[in-house]
């Protein structure tokens, strides 16, 4: 298969009677190399199960398809579901597994595996990807991630202490991933062209990954929004402080001031969270 270019995306969406929606945030990948370098830094092999979010036109799809992978995909707009279920599923009847519905409802699009046995490689809907990659960080756990991001929303997912950067979503996700490479990728190589900029985010899970529960990622959530006052200050007017004040002995017990901001408390620390 040839990736399609702007011409036949153009002509595929008269077609078919389709169109691109902003508000499910549909910006179509058109750049060969950048779809096939998805597929590189993901390390595609043949057989791998693999999950994607709003395949669109099923572009990507159809790529991994070609691997020999086993897609399980989730499509939100009715019009595009319809297409790849008329289109694209008749072609990999045993290979395309297509959901109609909202990723973050079902954001692993009812995969059907365990822990490190599948991939995600995604052209992500931007407006969604930070809880929806909030939702995937409470497991099963895919070994690779392969992410087209707003750049914005992939300086936060890999943000240290004292960058700017940081938050929850940086710590949920530091803690059980490794940043492999971050891509720019010009707005050229989209249809629509997005009035954002983009980057491609490749990660690969932690030997020992570390998750938190729901009731400590609410509580590290609720801290942050009151990232510019001092920790002590904060942790005693939030829901389940009790399970945040040995956290926060422990912190004055290594060293750190009781008067020290949540955005200059290094990960190592927050992972305590999730040890105790």
């Amino acid at each position: 298969m040839d990736y399609p270019t702007l011409t036949v995306v153009k002509a595929l969406l008269e077609l078919h009677q389709l169109a691109p929606r902003k508000r499910f945030g549909q910006n179509f990948l058109i750049d060969a190399n950048v779809a096939r370098k998805s597929l590189e830094l993901a390390e595609i092999r043949k057989e791998d199960t693999v999950v994607e979010i709003g395949p669109g036109l099923g572009a990507l799809s159809q790529l991994l398809l070609m691997e020999g992978c086993q897609v399980y995909a989730i499509e939100m707009d009715s019009g595009f579901h319809r297409y790849l279920k008329e289109e694209v599923q008749p072609i990999y009847p045993e290979h395309f597994h297509l959901k109609h519905g909202d990723a973050m409802d079902t954001p692993l699009a009812e995969v059907k595996t365990k822990d490190g046995l599948f991939k995600i490689v995604a052209n992500l809907p931007y407006a969604i990807s930070t809880p929806w990659l909030d939702a995937v960080l409470s497991g099963p756990l895919p070994s690779r991630m392969v992410l087209m991001l707003q750049k914005e929303a992939a300086a936060r997912f890999i943000g240290t202490s004292d960058s700017g950067n940081f938050g929850p979503i940086s710590i949920f996700l530091n803690s059980a991933y490794e940043v492999d490479t971050v891509h720019k990728v010009s707005a050229n190589c989209f249809y629509p062209k997005p009035e954002v900029r983009s980057a491609l985010l490749s990660i690969k899970t932690k030997d020992r990954p570390i998750l938190f529960t729901k009731e400590i990622k609410d509580g590290i959530r609720q801290i942050f929004r009151q990232r510019r006052k001092q920790i002590s200050s904060i942790i005693p007017k939030i829901d389940a402080a009790e399970l945040f004040f040995p956290w926060l002995e422990q912190l004055i017990a290594s060293g750190l001031k009781p008067n020290i901001r949540p955005e200059a408390i290094q990960i190592e620390y927050w992972q305590k969270l999730a040890k105790n």
